[in-house]
């Protein structure tokens, strides 16, 4: 179970990263209306969240080396995982569906923020 555990810690790693990147690269514009100049406030906020995500991915390769050693960490990982599909879920119960494939994204972070902490308790 513990190859499991380190394969499901990777891909939520590779996510962090990858996504991160983007977001931290793009910053807030490609998401704004087109011809709507993209307010400061709003970039930084915004590429502030994306360095946040970017960063997990450091964490999620330190626990990734040091998994017998980091004890109840992983539980911690797991409900952000967790939080981060339910943030999906809020916003599409405030603002409706963004689409199929973000429904499906949202299900996968619960689903595997939920395998993550499962995997914990039984490894």
């Amino acid at each position: 179970m513990e190859i499991v555990l380190e394969i499901l810690l990777g891909l939520v790693m590779l996510i962090c990263f990858l996504g991160g990147a983007n977001l931290l690269l793009k910053g807030a514009m490609p998401f704004l209306p087109p011809g709507v100049s993209t307010p400061q406030v709003l970039d930084n906020l915004f590429r502030f969240l994306s360095g946040i995500y970017f960063g997990m991915g450091f964490l999620l390769g330190w626990v990734l080396l040091h998994l017998e050693e980091v004890g109840n960490i992983v539980f911690s990982i797991g409900v952000v995982v967790i939080f981060s599909g339910i943030g999906r879920l809020y916003s599409r119960s405030k603002v409706g569906s963004a689409g199929k494939y973000f429904d499906i994204i949202m299900l996968v972070e619960i689903v595997l923020g939920l395998s993550i902490i499962l995997l914990k308790v039984f490894n």
